[in-house]
């Protein structure tokens, strides 16, 4: 039976009108109109009405303290809803401000900046007399909790925009002012009131603060306000909230996991790349992270030129002309670096595409050529704030495997297909899981909307015929095209967008490209533009992270280390090396002259695959004692069976 269906419909006031109100499993009954969400949770039972977060009224999230006026369907939402970890991290932010304000100086000294739910926590961005550190944090936290004891409710009023504004104006919160008048008119505006301390949101809040009882507050670093360099350094202190006490453990346990992952950490620890003041936000590659680097581009290019693709390569500078063209300058000129070269504007190229398309049209094509595969390893530039760099992450150069296959028409559905099955065959050699997304046509987009459409409803038959479970991501399609966005799944159940497909009717109009149709007459191709890791280097930070740095064979920058056990060993171990590189492996021989066990550890801090240790019963049989990252078990074989055994694990990754 539903925890709704004894609903005492009965609260007085007859004069009232009786309404109708749905629940999720069909249950319809009558209450007064003016009743409000919680009035109607309480009415169900004790347990309902304490536990109850928010509700979706009509489909639409809102607080428990709006009224119902009329007929509607109503989801009142518990703990453990989806729906409800928003509403436990919006909330834990609020407390996180309330607490701020109160420890350093209130409305005098404190400014609001921006408030964020994301995937794995919350942060709020405050301007202080002076810089916080992580030693404040601990502070911070306990007068949240103090807060959070006093049982304040959360109570709520809309306001008009004017009471917005003459509201944050009154305290000097010239922030909360700018966003209000940056935002939409018809925005609708609700203050949130906790004690002494109120602020402006537009989802809910729990209905009172001592419901949050899992909180930790984790980093505080500086932020531009706006992203913008030439404004203000806000503090932003981040930290993470669930409904259950478990649930922030387990997040802990994963962040610390994380930590120890951190490709930033792993790469100065494996000398796989660096970073320079000289070229912020561009990695340089040593040489273990070549050796990386190169093995993935290897594995790539052979996959693909297996299937049909052909190699070509672009300029990393163009004229603005071909941007113009494009689209580019319109869409996405933030975003590009210029220079000029005999006094004409040029741009380092932020995509591959515009490249690929003049090369199409370089000579006369037939149906009979297309489908035409470009694949390209190409070295892209985009502007990124500084504040937003990240490691590998997120940088300003980056190589993105782009491939743009130029079809007919009637071959858009089978060439898409191909492309999936390529990506899924590639992801499969890493291990990983993904989910798909569709991502339609955004508010900026260039080209008519019956192309848009051909090309979206073109996108859905694919997935759809394929049997393919995907979620419908409204409006974040590229500016030329929809697309099919992968999401890969890392070791830590950390989610990555990677790979892409885009099917663009806007460029081959742009570029006025055609072909010679059977019936003798031009006709414009189509363009799929398609990308497998994303950016490289993007990918090799996931890597180093999924892995946590200890790669398969086929990808570790040292494949085998040979150990002489003494310095007698020494000829033996250069022999033993000779031959594994002759085989086409990547090995190095320690003739450090440290001990034997010094010399393992320092392998396995390194995370080389294979060890092979190399004394005087393995001369002179010609063997070598093969040891595994992170085993114990020690394996006597033949050089020969050792190489075999190696290639044949290296072959596996095909």
């Amino acid at each position: 039976m539903s925890q709704l269906s004894n609903l005492n419909v009965n609260s007085g006031s007859n004069d009232r009108e009786r309404i109708d109100i749905t629940f999720p499993n069909g249950d319809v009954r009558q209450v007064l109109s003016g009743i409000s969400i919680l009035d109607i949770a309480r009415s169900a039972g004790t347990s309902l009405g304490k536990n109850a977060v928010a509700a979706r009224l009509n489909g639409r999230l809102v607080d428990l303290c709006e009224s119902v006026q009329e007929d509607a369907s109503l989801k009142i939402l518990l703990p453990a809803d989806e729906d409800s970890l928003p509403i436990y991290r919006r909330s834990a932010a609020n407390l996180l401000a309330q607490a701020v304000k109160r420890l350093y100086g209130g409305n005098a000294v404190v400014r609001l900046g921006d408030s964020q739910v994301a995937k794995d926590g919350f942060y709020y961005e405050f301007e202080l007399p002076s810089a916080l550190s992580a030693e404040d944090l601990p502070a911070i936290e306990r007068e949240m909790r103090k807060i959070a004891e006093e049982n304040l409710p959360s109570q709520s009023r809309k306001i008009s925009r004017e009471e917005a504004l003459a509201f944050f104006r009154e305290r000097n919160e010239s922030y909360k002012v700018e966003r209000i008048e940056e935002s939409q008119e018809s925005l609708e505006f609700r203050i949130y009131g906790q004690g002494e301390f109120a602020d402006l949101y537009h989802e809910p809040l729990l209905p009172s603060a001592g419901r949050l009882k899992a909180f930790k507050l984790l980093s505080v670093a500086g932020a531009y306000w706006n992203g913008d360099s030439e404004r203000p350094v806000l503090q932003r202190i981040q930290g993470s909230a669930f409904p259950r006490k478990e649930q922030l453990d387990e997040h802990l346990l994963l962040l610390e996991e994380a930590k120890k992952r951190d490709h930033r950490k792993l790469g100065r620890e494996l000398e796989l790349f660096m970073f320079s003041d000289e070229a912020p936000g561009m990695p340089f590659y040593l040489p273990n992270g070549m050796s990386l680097r190169t093995e993935l581009e290897n594995f790539s290019r052979g996959v693909q030129l297996r299937s049909g693709y052909d190699e070509v390569r672009s300029p990393f500078m163009m004229n603005r002309r071909l941007w113009e063209e494009s689209g580019h300058w319109d869409h996405y000129k933030d975003n590009m670096y210029f220079s000029e070269v005999d006094d004409e504007a040029f741009a380092l190229k932020p995509m591959n595409c515009p490249g690929h398309m003049l090369m199409y049209k370089n000579e006369l094509r037939s149906y009979r050529d297309l489908p035409i595969r470009m694949m390209e390893f190409g070295q892209v530039h985009r502007h990124e704030y500084s504040g937003a760099l990240n490691g590998l992450m997120r940088v300003r150069t980056f190589c993105q495997d782009d491939a743009h296959l130029f079809v007919l028409p009637n071959q858009i559905e089978d060439e898409i297909g191909k492309v999936m099955d390529l990506i899924d065959r590639m992801y499969r050699v890493f291990g990983f899981d993904y989910r798909i997304e569709l991502s339609t046509r955004p508010e900026d987009s260039m080209g008519s909307e019956e192309l848009w459409d051909e090309a979206e409803n073109a996108l859905r038959r694919v997935l759809e015929d394929r049997g393919v479970d995907y979620v419908l991501n409204e409006g974040d399609g590229a500016f030329y095209g929809p697309k099919i966005d992968y999401h890969v799944l890392d070791a830590l159940g950390r989610s990555w967008q990677c790979g892409t497909i885009q099917l663009d009717f806007q460029m081959p109009e742009k570029f006025d490209l055609w072909y010679i149709g059977e019936d003798g007459g031009k006709h414009r191709p189509v363009v799929i533009h398609r990308a497998i890791y994303g950016s490289i280097d993007r990918f090799i930070g996931i890597l180093i992270e999924h892995y946590a740095g200890a790669f398969p064979l086929w990808l570790a920058p040292v494949q085998v280390r040979v150990l002489p056990v003494s310095a007698h060993y020494d000829d033996y171990a250069f022999e033993v090396r000779k031959m594994l590189r002759d085989a086409g492996l990547r090995v190095e021989a320690d003739i450090s002259g440290n001990k034997l066990g010094y010399k393992m550890r320092a392998a396995q801090q390194e995370k080389v695959p294979y060890v092979f240790v190399v004394g005087e019963k393995e001369r002179e049989s010609g063997s070598v004692n093969m040891r595994r990252y992170n085993g114990d078990e020690q394996v006597l074989m033949s050089l020969d069976e050792a190489i075999g055994a190696l290639l044949e694990e290296n072959r596996e990754r095909q």
